[in-house]
């Protein structure tokens, strides 16, 4: 429809619209202003509510809009102003918990009756309100009246406010407390304050100081009262229970302010104290639970993981440096620190959510722990790895062992001294190949590829060319088994030689040893046979790590014995004679006096006792007498007695130890003279600094500056003769 064609719609309405008489406006109103009387005092209305409505419509047809919005409004206002009344009876001082009720219970019966007959009323002068009011944005919607209406006259009475803030303040005091309150009530009066808009001005405000006093007053209680797994669970209960008012009652905008006041007064003023307290135990006996809950909670808080996170590093490297400081747990180190980082791994990936930066805390932690104590810790590292690649060891399976193997280069990462573990590996290894005591080939083999993964191909191949000095003996004593069956005379001796290239093994202390004639004459043979196939080589004998298995008869019948060759030396001498002393057995072999002491011992005083000691005892002294055991019994067939080889010495430890020593100050030196070369002239300083930059192992300043000493002296650089900090390269 076009513009021109509305306005004559419109125009032919007005002329044909009946005219009314004032008397059909006035008796309009009346009929009407009683039906809202009706429905502000529940009482049944007399007229239909269509006739009503079709009335309204009627007025705002003959532009009495404005007279009859403005009667409305003052029929309702003088209503709500009489309800004022009821809550002025009750007494507003010294009131009790039962007459605040009643007085909520009042104040929502008012405001629910208001509701309803605010949405009746607006029913019957809808027309009015969808046309005049519309029209005029500065007047508001009938119900927006309504709730103007009341919150001039009922809610903003300062007495009777006051009296509803606080009668909804003593019920949430009163569930918090433990006891059952009617949320349905509190919904409905905070929703009425949250329509009337005076939510925060008048509840919400003093809702949260409340709230913030109690909680800081328990949170100071209950840190002194409660173990801290107790307050845990209490502060995470409170946060539930919050939440839960939050969904229940409480106006969302509330939610976060809330949940920051019980956060800051229970856990932000309280993080150093609960973490002081009780993180240690927590960690001690691996509650998880607790573990969980607290890194929840403090993820919230602000600044709580960063406190967390400087606590849990600090357990680390207090628990792990007991472990590693304590000589009388050396035996135990590697397990702990195993265990104790099996432990740990689990906490991060259980309860801290496998944060990172957690788990480089962890990282950081076991690394400077572990270095807290020198070279120690990188000993017993290899020492714990020959106990598993030794045959014998308890672990059921290959991939156990695998799995076993894989930890323990977790912890070797943290080890700075790598070098000392290079040394015990060697030397332990050496022991393994040599007496025949590896576990499995593939295992070792399995360990060697993850240290040259780990350290580089220059860190295992001295350790490779252990092994392959192993496989090429095989070759060669297939060779020589061939070469003996051509002899004329054959040996009732079967030998198998191991031919070790010097710089790959450890270093052995010559030790010449009588050995039997049939032993020297075999010797000799294969001397003989090797050096024909390998002209111009030098083959010197390594007594020390020789075994053999000897055929004995006992009276429970025969037995062999596998035995190392100091213990076949002695064993030997007992075929010529029944008893000899401790000084006739050190003359006849030639064993140098500990050593005999340590085999004699084997024989004598340990589980398999083929010799007997004349007095019994535990040690060997100088007096003591031996003879043959002939009433020796044992379940097995071949015994074992040759596991002395395989134990470390004293000696064997410090002079593995001197050797490492020995070896980086070699290193120091080398690098010194190779940065010289490079630089010409250099400070202390840089030069201690470029040094720390190359070297793979810790070492003190004072020890670098005793190296710098001895290279001057030696004439490899000199001390500038102005500058005595300043040192020149000699070439």
């Amino acid at each position: 429809m076009t513009h021109t064609n509305r306005m004559k719609t419109l125009s032919l309405y007005e002329v044909n619209r009946p005219k009314l008489s004032e008397n059909y406006t006035e008796d309009t109103w009346l009929k009407l202003r009683d039906a809202v009387g009706a429905i502000q005092n529940s009482t049944s209305i007399k007229y239909n509510l269509e006739e009503l409505y079709q009335a309204v419509e009627n007025l705002c047809s003959y532009k009495v809009s404005p007279t009859l919005y403005k009667q409305l409004r003052q029929v309702c206002e003088d209503h709500v102003q009489a309800q004022i009344h009821q809550f002025r009876e009750y007494p507003f001082d010294l009131c009790s918990s039962l007459d605040n009720l009643s007085f909520l219970k009042r104040m929502n019966r008012c405001w629910q009756d208001h509701c309803r007959q605010t949405i009746m009323i607006r029913s019957i002068f809808l027309f009015l309100d969808r046309t005049y009011v519309l029209q005029n944005s500065l007047l508001p919607s009938i119900w927006d009246t309504g709730l103007e209406l009341f919150r001039t006259h009922i809610v903003s009475d300062v007495a009777v406010q006051k009296r509803t803030v606080e009668g909804l303040l003593e019920q949430i005091e009163l569930e918090r407390n433990g006891e059952t309150i009617d949320r349905s009530l509190l919904r409905s009066l905070l929703g009425m304050l949250s329509d009337l808009q005076v939510y925060r001005d008048s509840f919400e405000e003093r809702f949260l100081t409340e709230t913030n006093r109690l909680y800081a007053a328990e949170g100071q209680r209950l840190m002194q009262e409660r173990d801290v797994p107790e307050y845990l669970h209490h502060v995470a209960r409170r946060l539930e229970e919050e939440n839960d008012r939050i969904m229940s009652y409480l106006d969302q905008s509330t939610q976060k302010p809330l949940i920051n006041c019980i956060e800051k007064q229970l856990l932000g003023e309280h993080m150093t104290a609960i973490l002081q307290k009780g993180l240690s135990n927590l960690l001690d006996e691996n509650r998880v639970t607790e573990l969980t809950l607290l890194y929840q909670l403090f993820s919230k808080g602000k600044g709580g993981l960063p406190t967390l996170l400087q606590f849990w590093r600090d357990y680390i490297k207090s628990f792990g440096g007991e472990i590693v400081c304590t000589p009388e747990k050396d035996k135990d180190m590697v397990q702990d620190l195993l265990d104790f980082k099996d432990k740990m791994d689990n906490v991060v990936q259980s309860c801290f959510a496998r944060n990172e930066a957690f788990i480089n805390a962890m990282k950081e932690a076991f690394e400077t722990f572990i270095n807290k104590r020198p070279n120690k810790p990188a000993e017993l590292i290899a020492k714990y790895v020959d106990s598993k690649l030794r045959a014998g060891n308890k672990e059921a399976t290959e991939e156990e062992l695998e799995r076993i193997l894989d930890k323990i280069m977790i912890i070797f990462r943290f080890i700075h001294g790598k070098d000392v573990f290079e040394a015990f590996y060697k030397k332990d290894l050496a022991k393994r190949l040599l007496v025949g005591k590896s576990a499995s080939v593939d295992a070792e083999k399995s360990m060697l590829s993850k240290l040259k993964h780990e350290c580089g191909a220059a860190f295992t191949s001295k350790l490779e060319g252990m092994f392959k000095d192993m496989e090429l003996s095989k070759d060669i004593m297939i060779q020589f088994k061939q070469y003996m069956q051509n002899q004329s005379e054959p040996s009732n001796i079967e030998l198998t030689v191991n031919i070790l290239t010097m710089g790959y093994w450890p270093s052995y202390t010559p030790m010449e040893v009588h050995l039997p004639s049939e032993m020297v004459k075999l010797q000799e043979v294969f001397k003989l046979f090797y050096l024909s196939k390998h002209s111009g080589r030098k083959l010197q004998w390594q007594p020390t790590l020789g075994h053999s298995v000897l055929k004995a008869e006992f009276k429970e019948g025969k037995k062999e014995l596998q035995v190392s060759l100091f213990q076949t030396l002695v064993l030997l001498m007992f075929n010529e004679g029944e008893d000899f002393g401790m000084e006739e057995i050190r003359t006849a072999t030639g064993i140098e006096e500990m050593e005999l002491k340590r085999t004699l011992q084997s024989l004598a005083c340990g589980k398999a006792r083929v010799l007997n000691k004349n007095p019994r005892g535990k040690d060997v002294e100088d007096g003591d007498r031996f003879n043959f055991n002939n009433d020796f019994k044992h379940k097995l067939f071949r015994i074992k007695i040759n596991q002395i080889q395989m134990k470390e010495t004293v000696e064997e430890q410090v002079s593995t130890t001197e050797r490492v020593f020995q070896d980086r100050q070699y290193q120091i030196d080398a690098a010194v003279v190779r940065i010289m070369k490079m630089r010409k002239i250099l400070s202390h300083n840089l030069l201690v600094s470029e040094l720390y930059n190359q070297l793979k192992f810790p070492v003190k300043p004072g020890d670098l500056k005793k190296r710098i000493e001895s290279l001057i002296d030696r004439d490899y650089m000199e001390r500038d003769k102005e500058t005595p900090n300043q040192y020149h390269y000699v070439a």
